[in-house]
């Protein structure tokens, strides 16, 4: 059911054909191997030539990099090697931060220490080639880094909040909700990219067909699992497989790579210290409009009153006429959409493209969100998501090392938990 827009959309390429760097695992005594990113997971740089040589200066082999960013070489001999990324191969506006001066190498190249059995995984982190370690001060990089946490936080609520919504209607906690924001980039890649469409017409057509596929699911899924009265902890694993099966169907259809909804670079924007793509302001903005129109469905509304009677207590709601059912089904169509809608944004401006595994690298960033904000409560969610999203990007710049920042946001989330076990805006519940 996840699915069928991809099948729709005719993008059934073999994983063969998808570019993918050869996996290097290294084997004790025998191999090693010398892997990782030129740019990082969320910011990837297509096209980068990166070469590895050995102690007397000889090549042993050379890659360039795709969509993914990824490098991988396997050594048979242990020693130093020296990683050399041709800045002529990178995008104009970007360079490789230089490492710690005992790795660098006066040609440019970094010096990697290899030893038989394991992995060494060098940094190839970019920054702006306007960068000035003394003009770009400690502020102004905080300034830029809550730029850029708000730009997460927004994009991360409007798929935390459909997630929160759904626990709130039905108790359901959805492990494959996360997919539904991979759904909305592959959907819109496949518009855009493949189709030819212009990019609203496919944000908009996208919206609607994420928004189809959480019909198709409580229709014909969780509804007959509900009136059978499968319990919830039955159903949270049933959506624990239907991620992991989108997530290899994604592989087969679109292929393992990374894969842009648009082939173009966007304008960048500078208002003082920071500086975004005019994309990112965009959808920052869109996902405050989103947002808002929920928070108004949710209060002005009779659907909305409907929606928070089930949330409260679902047998008197139903008890006083209302369609437990037509409004869980509502929830499940609102939150889809908004899942998607993220994607595809999510996409444009942070990671730069949509991977099969996108949704599994921020589903513990949206748990985190729903339960910092409180259970069950939309407004919670969206208030956890944008202190997630700040969270993750500050880190980097108060001293966390690469993807360590994720782990950052789950610390200060367990930490706020112990002192307020409900969240920021849950309604404490006597327990015993």
């Amino acid at each position: 059911m996840l699915l069928a827009p991809l099948l729709a959309l005719g993008l059934g390429a073999s994983p063969a054909s998808a570019g993918v760097a050869t996996l290097c695992l290294a084997q004790p005594g025998q191999t090693a191997c010398v892997s990782g990113t030129v740019g990082n997971r969320t910011n990837p740089v297509e096209g980068a030539d990166v070469v590895l040589r050995d102690e007397a200066g000889t090549e042993v082999e050379s890659i360039t990099t795709a969509a993914d960013g990824k490098y991988s070489f396997q050594v048979t001999e242990a020693g130093d090697y020296f990683l050399f990324v041709d800045p002529e191969s990178l995008p104009d506006d970007v360079e490789i931060i230089p490492p710690a001066p005992r790795f660098q190498e006066d040609d440019g190249s970094i010096r990697v220490p290899v030893k038989l059995g394991r992995t060494a995984t060098p940094d190839l982190e970019v920054r702006s080639v306007d960068y000035d370690a003394e003009g770009s001060g400690f502020g102004e990089q905080i300034v830029q880094s809550i730029a850029q946490g708000l730009r997460l936080g927004l994009l991360l609520a409007l798929a935390s909040v459909g997630l929160s919504l759904i626990y709130g209607t039905t108790g359901l906690s959805s492990f494959s909700h996360a997919e539904q924001v991979t759904l909305g980039g592959m959907v819109a890649y496949g518009l855009v990219n493949v189709a030819g469409l212009n990019l609203w017409i496919g944000i908009l057509l996208t919206t609607i067909i994420c928004g189809a596929t959480g019909y198709v699911q409580d229709r014909l899924m969780w509804q007959p699992l509900r009136r059978r009265g499968l319990g919830l902890t039955q159903m949270m694993i049933v959506t624990i497989g239907l991620a992991l099966a989108a997530q290899y169907a994604f592989q087969f259809f679109v292929g393992a790579s990374q894969q842009k909804v648009v082939v173009r670079t966007f304008d960048v924007v500078e208002i003082g210290p920071v500086r975004m793509t005019d994309m990112s302001f965009v959808a920052m903005g869109v996902a405050l409009v989103a947002i808002a129109v929920v928070g108004f469905v949710l209060l002005r509304t009779r659907v909305g009153q409907a929606t928070r009677a089930v949330s409260d207590n679902p047998a008197l709601a139903a008890a006083s006429g209302i369609d437990v059912d037509r409004i869980i089904r509502f929830v499940w169509i609102a939150a889809t959409a908004l899942a998607g809608l993220g994607g595809v944004f999510y996409a444009l401006v942070v990671s730069n493209g949509i991977r099969w595994d996108t949704g599994m690298q921020i589903l513990l960033l949206l748990f985190a969100a729903v339960t910092l904000g409180g259970l069950g409560t939309a407004f919670g969610a969206f208030v956890g998501a944008i202190i997630i999203g700040l969270v993750v990007e500050l880190a980097g710049p108060l001293g966390a090392p690469g993807d360590l920042k994720y782990a950052v946001a789950l610390v200060i989330l367990i930490l706020l938990l112990m002192v307020r076990p409900q969240g920021l805006l849950g309604r404490a519940v006597r327990v015993g």
